[in-house]
Parts: C-alpha cells; sequence; structure tokens
C-alpha cells in the first residue's frame, strides 16, 4: 500500500553550531511569525544528509561549515498537519562569506548564547531547536559514520 506523499514524513536536516558559548540560529519568518531556528531545512533527491546540511547552512547563515558528530534523531508533528523526521548534526564553522545573501524568508543570522535562547524559547520554530541545543550541551554526540548512506 503506497501512502499520498503529502501523508510521509518530510526528511530534514538541522545544525547545531557552537563557538565561543553562542549557537548559530537563523531569524526566518514562518507561518506568519517571525521565529528562530537552527539552519535547517530538507534533504534533496540524491542528496546525503552532510551535503544538505552543508548547503543548508550556507544558503541560511553565509557560513561554511564542517560537520563533525550526529546530534540525533527527532520527529515533529507539527501544528500545519506535516510530520518532520529531523536529523540534527553538529558542526564547527570554516569560513564566512559576508557578501552572501541569505535565503528568502531569513532576517538574519545571529549568535545567541544558551541564556539568550531560553529567554526566546517562546519564538523558537519548534521545541526541538532548545532540545538538540540541551542535548549537545550535555555531551550528547554520535559519529557520522552512523549514517549509511548507498548511490
Amino acid at each position: 500500500m503506497s501512502l499520498p506523499r503529502e501523508n510521509l514524513p518530510h526528511a530534514t536536516v538541522a545544525i547545531v553550531i557552537e563557538q565561543d558559548n553562542r549557537f548559530l540560529l537563523v531569524h526566518e519568518f514562518c507561518d506568519g511569525r517571525w521565529v528562530y531556528n537552527q539552519p535547517a531545512g530538507h534533504i534533496e533527491s540524491g542528496e546525503s544528509v552532510t551535503e544538505a546540511a552543508i548547503r543548508e547552512a550556507r544558503e541560511e547563515t553565509a557560513w561554511d561549515i564542517k560537520p563533525t558528530a550526529i546530534g540525533g534523531l527527532s520527529v515533529y508533528h507539527a501544528p500545519n498537519g506535516i510530520s518532520y523526521l529531523r536529523t540534527t548534526l553538529i558542526a564547527e564553522t570554516t569560513h564566512f562569506h559576508p557578501e552572501q545573501p541569505l535565503d528568502d524568508g531569513i532576517k538574519e543570522a545571529v549568535w545567541l548564547t544558551y541564556e539568550d535562547i531560553l529567554d526566546k524559547k517562546d519564538s523558537l520554530r519548534s521545541p526541538i531547536v532548545l532540545k538538540v541545543i540541551e542535548d549537545y550541551r550535555a555531551g550528547i554526540r554520535y559519529p557520522l559514520a552512523l549514517i549509511y548512506e548507498h548511490r
């Protein structure tokens, strides 16, 4: 039995990036309001999870990144009726491109402390944003080799 495409979970990737006790988030317009989220997006057909993370980080923050670990997997059943299977990667920045425009709908990329993020808890895109940061702070990490991709 085949389910209609709209009933299938969306495969997404998000990236936790911490530098100097600050986390890189994007301030974006989503579902009629301004929210904060990790750099994130859909994994495109034929694209690996790490390739998607590198692309999304560059498009949304103007930073080149190097994924270093997996933060975890999350399932989110959004209020809009869509379910998301989200792979969170942990990465470090390698190069900033200040001249690069950010994706449509993104106001800015911002570096926020954990305390700043707690203060903005009601403005987070989903509860997963804070959860994966707290997991990261607790030292939860898995090797990238956990992801097997066959082409």
